[in-house]
């Protein structure tokens, strides 16, 4: 694991048990707001990433620090994220649910350097699990190592986030997908998703929005479990990339399969 592993979880579970968790189901009107429709922010999102700026730094005082809140109040932050060496903080993931009081809700956080995911965390506040994943070091899951299933079902499971797709991209990827997957809902929650992935109850997902705060935890945590997560023409994910579209899979062959099958519909 990360050399940061436990002082990093330390610090998530700080930010778990003394914000996040005090809002859940407690959070009163005026403390919800609308960043743009449809994207909401609670004041447990700042105050946690405030906490977790704060104490993420003092691990390494060189590095910069890029949170959701940070680029949503200037979009200039952003920039930093190719920097040398950067914590990616993503303070409440899946912040619709936990407004409306319901799970799956997380807390990720990366650290990149030189514009690549070098490590991950993925917190659960509600049952305390933690995903981690270290570059060419594997993935974990409460401290135990974990790696895909290679075998899948004839009719795998597929989580497909449409909401930011065309009309056209949408309709064309289900006329595709329904007859070769089991199609259900998403978690709405990054930090639930891409453990769904590694652990098979999902087998594949798609994404058009790939914003770093969401992803690049998930995606090193999935390929260094032996799945795949790539963009559609097969290339790696970079945290300062702005492009969109993601497809994960529980296994290379699976990728390889839904590739072949969605990929054009993307561009590919």
């Amino acid at each position: 694991m990360h050399p940061l592993y436990q002082p990093v979880l330390d610090i998530l579970e700080q930010a778990a048990r003394d914000i996040v968790l005090p809002y859940y189901q407690n959070l009163k009107s005026d403390q919800i707001a609308e960043k743009t429709p449809g994207d909401l922010v609670t004041i447990a999102d700042r105050l946690s990433e405030e906490f977790l700026s704060e104490a993420l730094g003092s691990l390494l005082p060189d590095a910069k620090v890029v949170g959701e809140e940070a680029v949503a109040a200037d979009p200039a932050v952003r920039d930093q994220i190719a920097s040398e060496q950067v914590w990616i903080i993503d303070p409440i993931d899946g912040t619709g649910n936990f407004a409306a009081g319901n799970p799956p809700f997380g807390i990720i956080i990366a650290l990149a350097e030189q514009n690549e995911t070098v490590a991950g965390w993925l917190y659960d506040p509600l049952t305390q699990r933690i995903c981690h994943a270290v570059k060419h070091g594997g993935a974990y899951i409460n401290g135990a190592r974990v790696s895909v299933a290679q075998a899948s079902p004839p009719k795998p499971v597929a989580a497909l986030a449409t909401g930011f797709m065309t009309f056209d991209q949408r309709d064309a990827l289900l006329s595709k997908a329904v007859p070769q997957y089991e199609i259900v809902d998403i978690p709405r929650c990054a930090a639930e998703q891409y453990p769904r992935l590694v652990l098979g109850t999902n087998h594949l997902s798609v994404f058009e929005r790939t914003l770093p705060w969401d992803h690049a935890a998930g995606i090193l945590m999935l390929n260094e479990a032996g799945g795949k997560c790539a963009r559609w023409d097969g290339s790696d994910y970079f945290p300062a990339d702005r492009t969109t579209g993601l497809l994960g899979a529980s296994s290379p062959k699976l990728w390889d399969e839904a590739a072949g099958l969605l990929g054009d519909i993307f561009d590919a």
